[in-house]
């Protein structure tokens, strides 16, 4: 589900579950295992998907048929890959090579540079339209880039931007013609950071200027777990998420 390809100091790791790359459990934990190596294999990881997807988000008809101790795996599971990308001992760099809403754009928002595609893809947590409140840690995540007036009028409307806007806003730090280049870039990018600068000044600043980042997550623990969990199983997100997947069925 994650295929690994060397950019000789540079591991890329390329998202491969069709159709969409959707988040279900095992997804995330092949990916959360292939960065926990890849951090201690390569100096940077690139994460990538196929041309037009990066990743449509959480595999919302999986999850669904899930129980409360399933859902309660998977909420801590995807948390944890938040964290593991937020506390990256080396530079991630993501590479938006198509589409990438809600849970996708949750993951690229902890990486430290974003390259996105050009053309008709969207971005953005869009949580909200199906009724699920976007949680302190990605809220703060996305300030962290837009600035508190962008980010609220994001999340609290759950609108999805296009790459041009997602760019002026502060949300990607660049935008390229096509899938290619988009990848090629976010390598170049890692790239000239591990092999131009000296290595452990760069690491040991990195690691100062990303702390309010990774202060996210110090106090996040099961109670915020079982709060997301009630969200999700409440009747009025419980309906909006099988309107999602009737939408999608239509599709």
């Amino acid at each position: 589900m994650v295929d690994i390809i060397d950019h000789d100091s540079v591991r890329e790791l390329r998202l491969n579950r069709p159709p969409v790359n959707a988040l279900d459990v095992p997804f995330i934990d092949a990916l959360s295992k292939a960065i926990k190596e890849g951090s201690e294999a390569a100096d940077a990881l690139v994460l990538s998907g196929r041309p037009g997807m990066f990743s449509a988000g959480l595999d919302v008809p999986s999850l669904l048929q899930l129980d409360r101790a399933g859902t309660e795996r998977f909420v801590r599971s995807f948390f944890g890959l938040m964290e593991m990308v937020a506390r990256s001992p080396v530079p991630i760099a993501s590479a938006i090579t198509g589409h990438c809403p809600a849970g996708g754009t949750v993951i690229v928002l902890y990486s430290d540079y974003r390259v996105m595609c050009k053309g008709k893809y969207v971005m953005g947590l869009n949580e909200v339209q199906v009724g699920l409140p976007v949680p302190e840690t990605i809220q703060g995540a996305l300030a962290r880039w837009v600035g508190r007036r962008h980010a609220e009028r994001l999340v609290v409307a759950g609108q999805l931007i296009k790459p041009d806007y997602a760019y002026d806003i502060g949300l990607v730090d660049q935008v390229e013609e096509d899938a290619e280049s988009t990848v090629k870039a976010a390598i170049d990018w890692c790239t000239r950071l591990v092999k131009t600068l000296p290595k452990e000044a760069m690491l040991t600043t990195r690691k100062i200027a990303r702390a309010d980042l990774t202060a996210l997550f110090d106090n996040f623990g099961e109670a915020d777990i079982n709060r997301f969990t009630e969200g999700w199983f409440s009747p009025h997100t419980q309906a909006g998420l099988k309107k999602l997947v009737e939408q999608l069925g239509k599709k």
